[in-house]
């Protein structure tokens, strides 16, 4: 092996111990939570309690899956201290993935899709995924999310569907005339949005647009004001919100719809600044009013 070669391999070394360091703190963490369920909410309903251990486990790509998705899993748990004292060790072994596969990324170009394809084999039900189908790569950002974890009792939770965010990114003409040029440019309907753009100044900014995901939203009321006076917060949620145990109970929790809403619920902002229709739909990119 040559020199060069050397710290990248000590790297993946080093990440085959932090991932089996995250696996080790996930099972200890939902071991603590089988051994005496606390009193928890699931949005998906009921179940046994294995469920939590299935949910920290859930790092993997299934096939034919988006890689922008990921897998939800909305709950609520009210947790003493040795079991939120848990919880910190998995978040900050998936802190510790997240650093070391940033400077694997860092370290050599085909690195990161080397170690997405290594960690499978250290996978603790790899046998029984593998055969199932279930698994191709590490996802990333399943591996590394945080568990949300509040630092002070709360009274009451609200929970709602977040349906209505975009995501925003300004482009110029030349940068929009690229991209149409990178799809089929003697198909009649790109043509069509090629001349359009002609039609308009070169220094004009447009805006192309990406509906985000439905996100679910957390507002929390904390039983006393926090040291910076705040008495709420909001957050979104992915995975199950970890709150301290007031005497073994849940805050009370304002229950959301099992499925987000198919419309926008928000009204549109009166100051909205992009027209209503795509200028050109097959790049979702919008001109300014």
């Amino acid at each position: 092996m040559s020199d060069a070669l050397r710290p990248h391999y000590r790297l993946l070394h080093e990440l085959d111990e932090r991932f089996d360091q995250l696996t080790a703190a996930i099972h200890r963490a939902a071991t603590l939570y089988e051994s005496a369920p606390p009193a928890t909410w699931r949005l998906s309903g009921s179940g046994d309690a294995t469920w939590l251990r299935d949910a920290l486990l859930d790092m993997w790509h299934q096939q034919h899956q988006d890689g922008r998705e990921t897998r939800n899993y909305i709950a609520v748990i009210a947790a003493d201290e040795p079991l939120i004292e848990a919880f910190q060790e998995v978040n900050a072994a998936k802190s510790a993935i997240s650093t070391l596969l940033q400077r694997i990324k860092q370290s050599e170009p085909g690195g990161l899709s080397n170690a997405k394809q290594r960690l499978p084999q250290r996978h603790p039900d790899v046998e029984k995924v593998l055969r199932t189908g279930g698994m191709a790569r590490l996802h990333l950002k399943q591996c590394w999310r945080q568990l949300p974890i509040v630092e002070a009792p709360v009274a009451r939770v609200r929970l709602a569907w977040y349906s209505s965010g975009r995501s925003i990114k300004r482009i110029t003409v030349q940068e929009a005339e690229q991209k149409l040029l990178q799809l089929d440019s003697d198909a009649p309907h790109v043509r069509i949005q090629l001349r359009k753009l002609a039609g308009i100044p070169s220094s004009e900014p447009l805006a192309q647009v990406q509906n985000q995901a439905p996100l679910m939203r957390a507002n929390l009321f904390f039983t006393e004001p926090l040291m910076d006076g705040q008495t709420r917060r909001a957050l979104n949620i992915a995975m199950p919100l970890v709150v301290p145990a007031h005497e073994g109970r849940l805050p009370h929790i304002k229950v959301p719809p099992m499925e987000p809403p198919a419309q926008r619920t928000r009204a549109k902002r009166r100051d909205e600044k992009l027209e209503s229709d795509a200028f050109l739909p097959s790049l979702r990119v919008y001109r300014y009013r």
